[in-house]
């Protein structure tokens, strides 16, 4: 949608990173090897971000990782004070709502059987989890992962996420398990509950 929008994948891939990390500056290649871009598409589209006052440079001395690229390297970091900031945040936590909403309901018609599927972590902000996505019930797991790796190159962001039948979740619900209670007591959103958890 926003591709469509924009008129640029890799731009929409830029804004998105730096979106996610407002107060983090990046160099060029980091931010080509997060949006899976190459280089110069990713220097052509900061040079349009940076004429719109959307990021701005960041000397490299105030940059306290720089090992991470080197002291001449240019850094870019979001501009919180852009007019455009505001109504750009916006448009891009919609977008990811759609994508979100999307993704669900292309593996709920596609990988399988599945009775349960809980999304916390990179999706909710929830840091304190150990998993991305909750997915119980009779999965194919190839083509889960395929969907995932889909969507994580769309959307420039990692999933971590775990498989179990109906009977393993049961079970590790009735014994207080560790991991699926620092789930439930995490920010997370339900997209799919048949089996009456929530």
């Amino acid at each position: 949608m926003l591709e469509h929008l924009f008129g640029s994948k890799t731009r929409v891939k830029l804004l998105q990173i730096f979106f996610r990390h407002p107060s983090k500056p990046f160099f060029g290649r980091e931010l080509a090897r997060l949006s899976g871009t190459q280089l110069n598409a990713v220097r052509r589209e900061i040079l349009n971000l940076f004429t719109l006052h959307l990021i701005q440079a960041v000397d490299a001395k105030n940059v306290p990782d720089t090992d991470l690229g080197t002291e001449r390297s240019k850094y870019y970091q979001l501009n919180i004070l852009s007019p455009l900031y505001q109504e750009l945040k916006a448009l891009l936590v919609q977008a990811a709502v759609i994508e979100e909403e999307e993704f669900v309901a292309t593996v709920k018609a596609r990988a399988g059987k599945v009775v349960l599927m809980v999304l916390t972590g990179v999706f909710t902000e929830a840091d304190e989890v150990d998993t991305d996505l909750l997915i119980v019930g009779q999965v194919k797991p190839l083509v889960l992962t395929k969907l995932i790796k889909k969507f994580e190159k769309d959307n420039g962001r990692q999933i971590r996420y775990t498989i179990m039948s109906a009977k393993e979740f049961q079970e590790r619900r009735e014994i207080g398990d560790k991991f699926l209670y620092r789930i439930f007591e995490a920010k997370h959103l339900v997209a799919v509950d048949e089996m009456r958890v929530f």
